[in-house]
């Protein structure tokens, strides 16, 4: 009797989630930039229309996250090949800090997406993984509540504030620490892993694709965009002067 096929390590549906997510993050980017250079009046940093789209997109990543690890572990996926995409994010994270300490050196990012989902990766697949889906599903509760009962000033620091356990936000462009995000990333995996047909069917292939690439999408977008908002104001400026 021939065995089982090893289910697939990627669905199409779970990537167009993540591919959508990486549009809307575009959109918000393409935003962000403007009031940068002072084409639109918005306070992304306290006004909620801002913030909770920042927190809805940020849960999508972290969710197909974890969905994403969810369909490795059960299709199997070597070390080799987890080491290799972990060695992407991982170094992707160090070059937006390094971009933005340029851009942005008062408020650079340390601990943004890219290194949150590095560290929880490491988190889930070396240990937590291995757990119950009962045990996941009541560690991310703690996760997302933690931060709520307890804040502490020694993760106040740059150097500890990627636990979350702060009393007030660091000053920083992006931040994305282990507790409360954690827990979404855990949901992902959680729910994937006990239904993996959730994600069985079709899906938009441009989506599809772009989730696919969506590391990519992520590192360059904002650099085209930055170039393409400094020619645009460069040209209308000198349309003025004329």
């Amino acid at each position: 009797m021939p065995e089982a096929a090893a289910p697939s390590s990627r669905s199409d549906r779970l990537d167009a989630l993540r591919g959508a997510a990486i549009v809307w993050m575009a959109a918000f980017h393409f935003s962000f930039d403007l009031n940068h250079f002072g084409w639109i009046r918005q306070d992304f940093y306290r006004d909620p229309v801002w913030t909770w789209q920042r927190v809805c997109i940020v849960s999508l990543f972290l969710f197909c996250a974890g969905g994403g690890q969810a369909f490795a572990v059960l299709g199997g996926q070597g070390s080799g090949r987890f080491w290799k995409r972990w060695g992407q994010v991982a170094g992707c994270a160090v070059l937006v800090s390094l971009g933005s300490w340029v851009m942005f050196p008062g408020s650079w990012i340390s601990f943004g997406v890219l290194h949150g989902i590095a560290l929880m990766l490491l988190m889930l697949r070396l240990g937590l993984a291995r757990l119950p889906n009962v045990a996941l599903l009541g560690l991310a509760a703690l996760a997302i509540a933690a931060p709520r009962f307890v804040q502490l000033p020694f993760f106040d620091t740059r150097w500890a504030n990627w636990v979350g356990l702060v009393t007030h936000k660091p000053i920083t462009e992006d931040y994305v620490p282990v507790l409360p995000w954690l827990g979404l990333m855990l949901l992902g995996f959680v729910a994937t892993r006990a239904r993996p047909g959730l994600w069985a069917g079709a899906a938009p292939r441009p989506l599809a694709v772009l989730g696919r690439w969506s590391l990519s999408f992520y590192m360059l977008h904002q650099p085209v965009l930055i170039g393409l908002l400094m020619a645009a104001q460069l040209l209308h400026g000198g349309m003025r002067g004329q």
